[in-house]
């Protein structure tokens, strides 16, 4: 990690004492920048002659002489060219996403829109064709009264046709599928076929007869127009309301942490299936931390023993020494009592490990607490204290709670997803807004979704899919498919909702009466 938090010793007073020069230096001019402000500042005047608006009224926190042996320094690589592994992980993401256009997210999209516009434009162009006289053909009759209210209603028919087809089809893709979608291929192949059938009679009947009767014309042109549309509804059905009535129970566990969660979901393929689970994935689930989940193992916990004789295999056994025999069993009978106690061990460890949590979680929320009573937004004339605007306040109220929010990180096991800046930039756009400490810790108090972890994030995500079915099929009662990403993997149970048989009875009036019973021994 390229980011370090260091944090200067108590302890060894010979090299304190040897740096203690370098270290007082070092601190007043820290504290000179945080709290030596020059009194030019003071006064903050706008062009008019008035006080600037949206300006931050802050009281300088005093610094306590340990600030020097409390800072968090933050230190970047050894020298101007040595290479870090947060510069080699931003490089690994800025090629990834720089790499050109992927075929096969894109493949599909591009067919369905070179298949739509051209079903789109043939009804226009059958209307078109008979006035240019091509081929011999002379220009059709003229269009009566009747034929104009048909190209107005054809008009408007192929406007809301616009529109739907934008809305449902032309839009970016959520996921890259391995197996085709089969309702979407059967739309398109329902448009290939009526498009082709259309131009084929289009060209036999009305294009070789030369037909001169134009409302003819444009009431085949129409029908295409009709038939469109209930493509267009039928497309409606299979790809956004059959999915909607939940059927199926799904269970999405994480491992190597184990946490899950149920959802509802409609009749989907296992594909599609699998890309909805990643979804609520990406909401619901908290950021996984490899560093927290190592830290709360057991370590050094020895359960068995293996022995060697260096000196050759003895067979027979009564040659053995009777003193290696006496000290072989007392130390298994020790590592046996270690097992049988190993659980209270692992409980006791994580209650401690929960207890210092919340005692650094209170000390990080009353020095949060603190440090914003200390900031208030000036309502337009100048206060007593010194206007900042909200990067400078930032700068001035942050080293108040450094020291309690690097505690709480470092035992959450979350320095390595924060950096100095992120936080800074995080705390100046809080105190923008006028948002509270309970506000601005939140980000830090949980993990968070994994949607929010901007370490990780990243415009496209690579999982991959195991499944022992047909991936193009539709979800099961008892249908199991795994997904894996590096260490996480997502193990997904989906079980049918059972049929609900609900009965009626009917209470009799008569029977629907009580008795008091009275014995000596109650009370009332």
């Amino acid at each position: 990690m390229d980011v370090e938090s260091v944090k200067s010793g108590r302890s060894d007073r010979s090299e304190r004492s040897h740096r203690s020069g370098g270290h007082r230096h070092r601190r007043s001019r820290s504290r000179d920048k945080i709290m030596r402000i020059p009194d030019d500042r003071s006064t903050v005047i706008s062009g008019d002659g008035h006080a600037e608006d949206e300006r931050i009224e802050v009281q300088i926190l005093p610094q306590d002489d340990n600030w020097g042996e409390n800072t968090t320094a933050i230190t970047g690589a050894t020298s101007e060219t040595a290479f870090s592994m947060e510069d080699m992980t931003r490089m690994t993401k800025d090629m990834e996403d720089s790499i050109g256009l992927d075929c096969s997210r894109y493949a599909g999209t591009i067919v369905s829109g070179i298949l739509g516009v051209l079903a789109f434009l043939s009804p226009i162009a059958m209307v078109i064709i008979p006035k240019l006289g091509i081929d011999g053909w002379t220009e059709a009759g003229p269009c009566d009264p009747e034929c104009e209210g048909v190209l107005i209603s054809f008009a408007f028919k192929l406007l809301i046709l616009l529109i739907g087809t934008w809305a449902l089809f032309f839009r970016k893709p959520k996921a890259t599928m391995p197996r085709v979608f089969i309702f979407r291929a059967l739309i398109m192949f329902l448009i290939f076929v009526l498009t082709f059938a259309f131009w084929l009679f289009y060209g036999v009947r009305i294009f070789k007869e030369k037909q001169q009767n134009y409302y003819r014309v444009v009431l085949f042109s129409v029908s295409l127009v009709d038939a469109l549309l209930f493509i267009h509804y039928l497309a409606i059905i299979l790809l956004e309301i059959r999915q909607l009535q939940p059927q199926y129970t799904v269970k999405i566990c994480r491992s190597p942490d184990g946490e899950a969660h149920f959802y509802n979901m409609g009749q989907l393929s296992i594909q599609r299936a699998a890309t909805w689970c990643l979804e609520q994935y990406y909401k619901d689930f908290q950021t996984y931390n490899p560093y927290l989940e190592a830290a709360s193992r057991l370590q050094n916990k020895m359960t068995g023993f293996k022995f060697y004789d260096v000196d050759g295999v003895n067979k027979n056994p009564t040659d053995q020494n009777p003193q290696v025999t006496t000290r072989s069993r007392a130390i298994f009978a020790a590592a046996a009592r270690r097992r049988d106690t190993s659980h209270n061990i692992r409980f006791y460890e994580e209650e401690e490990y929960a207890r210092r949590v919340r005692k650094r979680r209170a000390r990080l929320m009353t020095a949060a607490e603190e440090a914003f009573s200390h900031i208030k937004r000036m309502a337009g004339e100048q206060g007593p204290a010194i206007p900042m605007d909200p990067q400078e306040s930032a700068q001035a109220v942050f080293p108040s709670m450094a020291r309690a929010l690097q505690k709480y990180l470092r035992i959450t096991r979350q320095q390595p997803r924060y950096t100095m800046e992120s936080i800074m930039n995080h705390l100046a756009v809080c105190i923008c807004h006028d948002m509270g400490p309970k506000a601005f810790l939140e980000k830090y108090l949980t993990q968070g979704p994994i949607i929010q972890n901007e370490r990780e994030y990243r415009k496209t995500q690579p999982w991959v899919l195991i499944c022992d079915q047909l991936l193009s099929r539709a979800v099961e009662h008892g249908t199991i498919f795994n997904l894996r990403q590096g260490e996480v993997s997502l193990l997904c149970s989906i079980r049918k909702i059972p049929h609900f048989s609900v009965t009626e009875e009917v209470i009799n009036p008569k029977t629907n009466k009580f008795v008091l019973k009275l014995q000596s021994e109650t009370s009332v």
